[in-house]
């Protein structure tokens, strides 16, 4: 087992604009060759723990982790919110540093980015976040493991996002900027991303010489090869007269049928958990051109690339 040495320098793997565009698409590789390959990587971990903490509940992000550091030859160990929110019961550097003592790294999802870049401060152990308010770096790469599978080359894809501006919309943008994507974002008025991430995003598309459209007009999509759509109603929302409102005002950026064929696109991406009939219609989640579960799956090994990574050091 050798490592891309584009990867030897990974000591965390905090946010998408950490890492320049050959070391996403050496992680992208590795993440492949470790699904292609799983023996060769069975003792990559081997003696190895690592501590996950979860302030919010989770299957995906839970499961793919916990079974791929199993296959990877480590021990996972699972912090859920009987703990609290970080920062309460004790300082994020106190937590930090303890965890230091005992796990050879931490996982964390969290609520604020905050205690992303807390963790990663005091602990001398690599941190890895498992999404935050700001970024999903794990399921950003994760999807772009699974559009690699389709599309060998990256930088012809046309990738749109449809839905709210929001934490998952601003790992696809960045990383589709890192590496040369033509990346569109459709969003209601109101639901636009934060003009930080949108500037910080234009600079790497300027850099990588890809394209980013910002628009909230839904018939302005334009041709695309693949549409990405996420949850309208994010957790914490779910108060039945605020979800009424959302609704109403996200009923025309559904992503079914109708809106794949206006954009010709050939394949529909979902983060899950989906709300049917909401963002995405049953019909079109349970299609053909539907890669929710290959995109579900490339969690596990695309997160163990990163943990290979890690720890090759």
């Amino acid at each position: 087992m050798s490592l891309n040495k584009a990867l030897q320098k990974m000591n965390n793997f905090l946010a998408d604009d950490q890492l320049k565009k050959n070391e996403l698409l050496a992680l992208i590789d590795l993440a492949i060759n470790i699904k292609q390959n799983p023996e060769e990587y069975s003792q990559a971990l081997a003696g190895k723990s690592v501590a996950m903490i979860f302030e919010k509940p989770s299957l995906r992000t839970h499961v793919s982790f916990d079974m791929g550091i199993n296959k990877l030859g480590g021990h996972a160990l699972y912090l859920g919110q009987q703990n609290g929110k970080l920062g309460e019961r004790e300082r994020v550097s106190d937590y930090a540093k303890n965890l230091s003592c005992f796990a050879d790294a931490i996982v964390a999802r969290v609520f604020s980015h905050d205690s992303i870049q807390g963790l990663a401060e005091h602990a001398s152990v690599p941190v890895i976040n498992a999404l935050c308010d700001l970024y999903h770096p794990c399921q950003a790469l994760a999807d772009f493991v699974t559009l690699s599978e389709t599309y060998p080359d990256l930088s012809q894809v046309k990738l749109a996002y449809v839905g709210d501006g929001n934490n998952v919309s601003n790992s696809l943008m960045i990383m589709a900027a890192t590496l040369g994507v033509d990346f569109t974002l459709v969003s209601p008025k109101g639901h636009e991303a934060a003009a930080d991430i949108v500037a910080k995003t234009k600079r790497l598309a300027q850099a990588s010489g890809s394209k980013l459209i910002l628009t909230t007009d839904i018939d302005a999509i334009g041709k695309q090869d693949v549409i990405y759509t996420d949850t309208w109603v994010s957790m914490g929302d779910e108060d039945a007269s605020k979800k009424a409102e959302i609704l109403a005002k996200f009923a025309p950026y559904q992503v079914n049928h109708a809106l794949m064929e206006k954009a010709q696109a050939n394949m529909v991406l979902h983060c899950q958990p989906a709300h049917l009939e909401e963002e995405i219609t049953t019909e079109l989640f349970d299609s053909e051109l539907s890669k929710v579960f290959q995109q579900a799956e490339n969690r596990m090994w695309a997160q163990n690339a990163v943990l290979v990574a890690l720890f090759s050091h």
